[in-house]
């Protein structure tokens, strides 16, 4: 078993659902508001659902250039959009507020996440500064607000970065674990839309019997009989975009077209 609410899947597949850009950043729709955020996002999950995936993940891939600490006004906003949709979600949620392990925790613990997603260790050089996120903090707000059930899933190798912590792949993914109390590991290509390296994600999966390991990006229809024969599962955004545009809105047919292939691979 995975996580208790995938029941007995073998293999899952979380699904992004992007929403638009939040307000107090730059390319923010002032006119649409979050009417149309909550609009766009509602017409995206339903054609993930449609399509079959597993859950559903919040993200604010919008929010460009990202930062490391989350503006309240976003906290604010990305909160009140998925407490609006929460109705319409038939399978288990999670959030994941690009970079900030604290606004993610907090609204996953407010809104019922299922999980949250983040950076949650480990040194990088990233297109934001020196990035050194303190694990402790998020873990010990979501202990303070009862939510010690919503799963912490720990991307160890930050898209738009690189480690400066030098030790090999399969010992930070252990360490995580160990120190820090990781519920699930993913393993990430260097941006979004690009794969992990197959080689990382084996040697993770190898040394990982804890907990579940994810592939984190980049998968698609071509490379997700690889990446299953090593993977608990994976999350996906691009592949499920129209034409494979991380802009675009999502393709049900694309979703369908995926999920029937996961299913031969169950």
């Amino acid at each position: 078993m995975i996580f208790e609410f995938f029941g007995a899947k073998k293999k899952a597949v979380i699904a992004m659902a992007h929403i638009g850009a939040l307000p107090g950043s730059p390319q923010y729709d002032k006119d649409g508001g979050l009417d149309k955020l909550i609009a766009d996002v509602l017409a995206d999950i339903e054609k993930l659902q449609a399509g079959g995936v597993d859950a559903i993940m919040f993200g604010n891939e919008n929010d460009r250039p990202y930062v490391k600490k989350a503006p309240v006004e976003g906290i604010a906003a990305m909160t009140a959009v998925v407490q609006a949709l929460k109705p319409e979600i038939k399978v288990p949620f999670g959030v994941n507020y690009l970079w900030d392990p604290e606004a993610s925790v907090a609204i996953g613990s407010v809104t019922g996440a299922s999980f949250v997603r983040e950076i949650f260790t480990g040194v990088f050089a990233s297109d934001m500064g020196v990035w050194a996120p303190d694990c402790a903090t998020p873990a010990r707000l979501r202990a303070n607000l009862g939510a010690k059930d919503m799963k912490l899933l720990f991307n160890i190798n930050a898209e738009f970065a690189h480690p400066l912590d030098q030790r090999p792949i399969a010992l930070r993914a252990k360490s995580a674990v160990f120190s820090s109390m990781a519920d699930a590991i993913l393993v990430s290509g260097l941006i979004t839309g690009q794969p992990a390296d197959q080689s990382d994600l084996k040697t993770v999966c190898e040394a990982i019997e804890e907990v579940p390991v994810f592939a984190n990006t980049g998968v698609n229809i071509d490379n997700v009989t690889d990446v299953m024969s090593v993977a608990d599962g994976c999350i996906i955004g691009t592949h499920f975009k129209v034409d494979g545009d991380t802009w675009n809105p999502v393709d049900q047919d694309r979703v369908s077209r995926f999920m029937d292939k996961v299913a031969t691979l169950r």
